[in-house]
């Protein structure tokens, strides 16, 4: 063998080593590309891709290779790298999860970054371990009231309406306050207020927004120094995953993640103050609730939501206290 084929052979297992090293990773959500959610995730998989350390994100969005709700499961078993994920979808596998969309746990966008960070958190990321899943991105987004015909800020309010909640705990703690509930989704409301099956409708910022209901109601309580609904929407990896990657690799997900996080914080106020510009817009009314009225829903909260939570399962009064505990 002379000297050339020696080096040649060199080099090709110099780049066959490269490559095999190289790893990309699959990250599946329910979103546009146009979606807060889709772009935070887009910063993570930037940043990976500048670190130059051999990894990339491939990112499947609007529910492309996983339905919404069906993505937890794989990324338990290593069949999906990442998710951001809105944890109480997997609330029936992990009943801790459900305190991430529970009324009146959260006050606002600073009180959720708070609890991002503290002692509760650290116990639902317990129980993430044990199903082989790690958090890279905290975030919440917000959400508000709407109603056909007058302004929904405290629980007298909704007395006798047939209203639409974002999530099983708000519609177990607005049929406390008297409403009646019509289950439906978020997409469903502008047909279902215009046609009179709904007076009252709670869903996200950005839904009011996207589904145009502004153009159907006459008042919006928006989320702002306080609101009461607040969904949990990580970007979620699995662990074993993560742990097999380089120091590199891991480092630059760290970074991107860290950078990600800070936008999204920040995107997240921006889509409460633009829904509330877009129904002003509109002719519609604003009305934010106020501390009184957000202490009223939570002692109602307390009695439904929360009691039924701690029925069903028996860490969770712990869970529930170490949340509250957040200030």
């Amino acid at each position: 063998m002379n000297f050339k084929s020696l080096t040649m052979m060199t080099i090709g297992a110099v780049v066959l080593s490269a490559s095999v090293s190289a790893k990309e990773l699959r990250l599946s959500h329910q979103w546009s590309t146009k979606d807060v959610r889709h772009k935070f995730a887009q910063i993570v998989a930037d940043h990976v891709a500048s670190a130059n350390v051999d990894l990339s994100i491939k990112i499947f969005p609007s529910k492309s290779l996983f339905k919404p709700k069906e993505q937890y499961k794989p990324l338990t078993r290593g069949q999906l790298d990442m998710t951001v994920f809105p944890l109480s979808y997997a609330g029936g596998q992990q009943p801790a999860y459900n305190l991430t969309l529970m009324p009146g746990l959260v006050k606002n966008h600073d009180h959720a970054a708070r609890l991002n960070y503290s002692p509760f958190m650290k116990e639902i990321q317990k129980i993430m371990a044990s199903d082989d899943v790690m958090v890279l991105v905290h975030g919440y987004l917000a959400g508000g009231f709407a109603g056909k015909d007058k302004c929904i800020t405290g629980p007298d309010d909704v007395k006798g309406l047939q209203t639409r909640a974002a999530g099983k705990a708000f519609e177990t703690m607005l049929v406390g306050a008297g409403a009646s509930i019509a289950s439906m989704p978020s997409s469903a409301i502008y047909n279902a207020m215009q046609t009179g099956v709904l007076q009252a409708a709670n869903t996200s910022s950005s839904s009011f927004v996207s589904y145009r209901i502004y153009e159907q109601v006459k008042c919006y309580t928006p989320a702002g120094k306080t609101a009461l609904w607040f969904m949990y929407q990580p970007l979620l990896m699995n662990k074993t995953v993560f742990d097999k990657l380089n120091k590199n690799q891991q480092k630059a997900l760290m970074d991107g993640a860290k950078k990600a996080e800070a936008y999204y914080l920040a995107e997240a106020k921006k889509e409460d103050q633009a829904s509330v510009n877009t129904f002003k817009k509109n002719g519609v009314e604003i009305k934010e609730m106020s501390s009184d009225e957000f202490k009223a829903w939570q002692a109602i909260a307390k009695e439904t939501s929360y009691k039924k939570f701690v029925s069903g399962y028996k860490d969770g009064q712990r869970l529930l206290d170490l949340a509250l505990s957040v200030k």
